[in-house]
């Protein structure tokens, strides 16, 4: 998305959120669709949603970074959801993880992988204990994970994506 459309479409979503003048009520909202518009919240939507609002950059950027549903960075082509719940837990989740961070290449904060094809986000409970350990790649559940499988259906989908 071009600067201008970008600007465009902070102004317009503002524009409608605003109608009472009540602006602060209105920044959750602004950035749940800007975030739905663009799937993340660019940091040119935040000083812009700061500017439309008039208040302070650092306030924007305090909720966006407050509450988990909002991203500042796009997500992956796909998503692996991690469950972290107590049946993953004492069946290696922590080891699934470190595999996953080492062979995706990713270095915590960061959760998306440097060619973008994966991104990963932990979860309480995906609730398919009798399965566990176990992730989700976008919707299909993978269980009983352990290192060597898990190489296997990460490069499946790898494969899948430079066709």
């Amino acid at each position: 998305m071009k600067e201008q459309e970008l600007d465009e479409l902070v102004d317009e979503v503002c524009r409608n959120r605003v109608s009472d003048g009540r602006k602060e009520s209105a920044l959750i909202p602004i950035l749940q669709k800007i975030q739905s518009e663009l799937g993340y919240l660019p940091r040119r939507a935040m000083k812009r949603i700061s500017n439309n609002l008039r208040i302070p950059p650092s306030q924007v950027y305090g909720v966006a970074t407050f509450y988990h549903q909002f991203r500042l960075r796009p997500e992956a082509k796909h998503i692996i959801t991690q469950c972290r719940g107590t049946a993953c837990h004492v069946s290696g989740a922590t080891e699934i993880y470190n595999y996953l961070m080492r062979h995706l290449g990713i270095t915590p904060p960061e959760d998306t992988s440097p060619d973008g094809l994966f991104t990963i986000k932990q979860v309480r409970c995906i609730g398919a204990c009798s399965l566990a350990p176990i992730i989700k790649i976008d919707d299909e559940v993978f269980g009983r994970l352990d290192t060597s499988r898990l190489r296997r259906i990460l490069a499946k989908y790898s494969r899948e994506a430079e066709q």
